[in-house]
Parts: C-alpha cells; structure tokens; sequence
C-alpha cells in the first residue's frame, strides 16, 4: 500500500464530474487499498477519488471514529462505494459544520438532508442499496459531490463564501499546507 498525494483546492479534477467506473481491475483493488491508507493517514472519515487526482466515480468511508462516544451508534467499518447515487432524499435538513481534506484548516457550516437511500457498486463490484442517516448520510453526500465537481464551500451562502476568499486563496497559493502528503497548483 502507498499513501497519495491529496489534491487542494482549485486542482481542476476537484471541479470536474468523475467517469463512471465499469470493472474491478487489479489496479483499482490495490488504488482502493491505497486510498484508505491516505484516508486514515490524514485523519479523514471519507477520500474521493478526484482528490487524489483520479478522476473516477469511486470513494472510501469509515465513519465509526466519528462515533466512539455513541454506545447505540451503527458501526459501518470500512465501506467503498463504486458508482453511487442517491435514489431518494428525507425530507428533514440539518446543518453541522463540514471540513474537506483538498481544503485543508477550513470549516462550514453545511445544510444536508438528513437521510438518504443510496444505490452503488461494492469493492466486487456488487450493486448494493443502503438507508442512511447521520454521519454516514453526511459523508456520504460530502463524498459524492466530490465526485459530481463539487466542493463544499460550494453549499454554504454567498455572503459565506466571500469570506473565505483569502483563506482559499492561501490555499491555492500554497500558503497553507496540511500535514499529510499533498498537491497543489502552488507546489506543481
């Protein structure tokens, strides 16, 4: 297993919609297996795989240290998602703050429906369906936008935005730099 080099904030694969994924191959195995490694290395819940420069429909969770304090928390483990969507949405929205590993020292508040019923492909290519709420509805969505060219300053207000202005221009000038293995525009 290697660990990848993240991706920050304006590399234009953050911006791009990711092409669907048609086998498991031996490189996507062992990219899978590799992306966790970053994922955990970083001290990420969630790794896209545009933020490791890969423009495909694939990414990696593991949500459960997010809920070590919840003894009735549901324990997902390791999940990998392979061409996913959602199918249908709650109707309930809550807000919690949001942090991405492509936009390092940077929180949000973010407004996200509150359950999700999902549809994708498993790490044997295996269709799947799943009920979600929670952290694992939230990283789900987080998750997938990366992979729909969306980033998460991108749902918070306008007002909002403007105000991060300069913290995502250190970004984009490599001004910032997190303490896991990293690219960005600035360090080429």
């Amino acid at each position: 297993m290697s660990l990848l080099p993240i991706v920050l904030y304006n590399d234009p694969v953050l911006r791009a919609h990711a092409a669907p994924v048609n086998a498991i191959t031996p490189e996507l195995t062992t990219l899978i297996a590799d992306m966790f490694e970053t994922m955990y290395n970083s001290h990420g819940v969630g790794l896209a795989a545009p933020q490791i420069g890969k423009s495909l429909r694939l990414f990696v969770v593991d949500v459960d240290a997010m809920v070590d304090d919840e003894p009735d928390a549901v324990r997902y483990g390791r999940v990998v998602y392979i061409n996913p969507e959602i199918i249908s949405k709650g109707d309930k929205a809550v807000e919690f703050e949001e942090g991405c590993l492509s936009i390092p020292d940077l929180r949000e508040t973010v407004k996200r429906p509150d359950s999700i019923t999902i549809r994708y492909r498993d790490e044997h290519f295996v269709e799947q369906t799943a009920t979600y709420s929670g952290w694992m509805s939230r990283v789900f969505q987080h998750e997938l936008d990366h992979l729909d060219g969306t980033l998460f300053i991108d749902r918070v207000g306008s007002f909002r935005r403007r105000l991060l202005t300069r913290k995502l221009d250190q970004i984009d000038h490599g001004l910032i730099e997190p303490d896991y293995p990293f690219v960005s525009r600035a360090h080429g």
